[in-house]
């Protein structure tokens, strides 16, 4: 029961954040344009949620078999630690994507937009392909372009496709805010991980760009996400402003990574990251009705 309870709490850092902001984001956009729909917006959360999932199971099958988390600094896994069996695990993931595929199937005959499914395909292989197969893109440097594109941009602006039946700029922004500050948040847990990472071979972008660039790209990354909402606002509503408020819990671990915070210290850079992500959702959607 506590290595599951420590799984679940690592998982939870990185899926909350990643999945519920875009979609909250892309419905406060959705509602600003008069078309919010709880059942479309729900569908798409369950979407989100079921990816973000799937990618967490994907992602400790895959670095479990290759012996990539043997030595690790942050949260438990469930392969490398023995916890559970890598099949297990793989089915746990596959299983996620199939919820996902019916969410968005369900949300494709609503809309009768039948290439979403198009879309939901590329996400699936997207996840599953960050870490597994024989050239995991997440080896190669790649992850963060993956968590801007899908778990920004993609996520934020269908979600307000689904309801508004068009995407607006404002919308635009938006996948530019949720998608920096969830690549954001995958820069600290790469920067936590880059001494382990480069003794396997795992060359992430913190790998490539060392420990001093990495920690700038963080700061640009934070930076830029907050611009996002900004622009957001100037092309929806000035309410949408209220996303800044993500902007309080970023100061501290901006500061942390300034200062040369080192291993599970960024266990907490990692977290308030997620909260900020979160906080600056919240407020553009509160603002967004308003």
């Amino acid at each position: 029961m506590a290595t599951a309870g420590q799984w679940i709490e690592g998982a939870r850092l990185r899926t909350l954040p990643a999945a519920v902001a875009p979609v909250l984001v892309g419905s406060g956009v959705a509602a600003w344009a008069g078309a919010f729909s709880l059942l479309k917006a729900l569908l798409a959360l369950v979407v989100a949620l079921a990816l973000q999932i799937g990618v967490n199971f994907a992602n400790d099958y895959s670095d479990g078999v290759r012996g990539t988390d043997d030595d690790r600094v942050g949260p438990l896994r469930l392969v490398g630690s023995g916890a559970a069996t890598p099949t297990a695990v793989k089915v746990a993931a596959f299983g996620c994507f199939g919820i996902a595929a019916l969410a968005g199937l369900a949300l494709a005959v609503l809309t009768a937009q039948w290439w979403l499914l198009a879309v939901g395909m590329a996400c699936i292989l997207a996840a599953w392909y960050y870490t597994g197969g024989r050239r995991p893109y997440g080896y190669a440097g790649l992850g963060e372009l993956f968590v801007f594109v899908f778990f920004g941009l993609v996520a934020t602006c269908g979600t307000t496709f689904v309801q508004a039946g068009a995407v607006p700029e404002a919308s635009v922004w938006g996948g530019v805010a949720t998608g920096a500050l969830a690549s954001a948040i995958l820069v600290a847990n790469n920067l936590r991980d880059l001494t382990g990472d480069s003794a396997v071979g795992k060359h992430t972008l913190a790998v490539r760009l060392g420990d001093a660039n990495t920690r700038w790209l963080y700061v640009a990354l934070v930076a830029l996400g907050l611009f996002g909402v900004v622009q957001l606002a100037l092309t929806s509503t000035l309410w949408a402003l209220l996303g800044l408020a993500g902007a309080v819990l970023l100061v501290g671990p901006v500061r942390l990574v300034l200062v040369g915070a080192m291993g599970r210290d960024l266990i907490r850079v990692l977290k308030l990251t997620g909260l900020g992500e979160l906080a600056a959702a919240v407020g553009v959607f509160v603002g967004s009705w308003l």
